[in-house]
C-alpha cells in the first residue's frame, strides 16, 4: 500500500500547490497597477478614488480567497478561517468603497478592510514562521497593511488625492514584495532541469 500524499500529522504547510505563485503574482500585480494609477492621477474625484480603490480592495480581497487552497490551508481549518476572514473584509470594503463615494467613507471602509486583512496575515506569518514558505511575506504584508490602515483616517480631511496617496504608497510597497515572493515562488517551482 502507498502511503498518502500527506500523511496524517504532518503539518497542512507540506501540502501547497506547486501553482501558489499564481495568485501571489496576480495580487502583486494588481497592487502595483493601483499604486501606479494614484501616482499618474493628477487630481482625482471622488468617484474616481471609490471606483480605483474599491477595485483594488476588491481584487486582493477576491485573490487572497482564491489562493487559499493553493496554500494547503483547508477552508475549515484555522489559518484557513483566519485568511478568509481578512480576503472576505477586503472583498467587503472594495464593494462598499465602489458603491459609496466619499472622503469620509472610503478612509474609513478602506481602513478596516486593510486592518483585518493586515492582521490575519500578520497572525497567520507569526504562527506559521518557519513552516510555511509565505510566513514571512504574510508578516511584511501584515505590517503595511496596518500601517497604511492606521494612517488613512488621518488623511480624510485632506481629500480624495492624499488617501489615494497613502492607500497607493502601501500598495505599491506590498506589490513589490509580492512579485518578488511570485517570481520566487514560481522559479522554485520548475521542475529541475537533468544535467546531462
Amino acid at each position: 500500500m502507498n502511503p498518502p500524499l500527506t500523511p496524517a500529522g504532518t503539518a497542512a504547510e507540506t501540502a501547497r500547490q506547486a501553482d501558489l505563485w499564481k495568485p501571489v503574482l496576480l495580487r502583486a500585480l494588481a497592487a502595483l497597477a493601483f499604486g501606479v494609477l494614484t501616482i499618474f492621477w493628477p487630481g482625482p474625484s471622488v468617484e474616481v478614488m471609490g471606483f480605483a480603490g474599491g477595485l483594488y480592495l476588491l481584487a486582493t480581497g477576491a485573490l487572497l480567497l482564491w489562493g487559499l487552497p493553493k496554500t494547503g490551508f483547508a477552508r475549515d481549518g484555522a489559518p484557513g478561517k483566519i485568511l478568509s476572514a481578512g480576503g472576505a473584509a477586503l472583498t467587503g470594503a472594495g464593494a462598499a468603497a465602489v458603491l459609496l463615494h466619499g472622503d469620509g467613507v472610503f478612509g474609513t471602509v478602506a481602513a478596516l478592510g486593510l486592518g483585518i486583512a493586515g492582521a490575519t496575515e500578520l497572525y497567520c506569518g507569526l504562527r506559521h514562521r518557519g513552516r510555511h514558505v509565505l510566513a514571512r511575506d504574510w508578516v511584511a504584508s501584515g505590517i503595511i497593511g496596518l500601517g497604511t490602515a492606521a494612517a488613512l483616517p488621518f488623511f480624510i480631511s485632506l481629500g480624495a488625492h492624499a488617501l489615494l496617496g497613502v492607500a497607493g504608497g502601501g500598495a505599491i510597497i506590498s506589490g513589490v514584495l509580492w512579485i518578488l515572493s511570485g517570481l520566487s515562488l514560481r522559479h522554485d517551482s520548475r521542475p529541475a532541469l537533468p544535467k546531462p
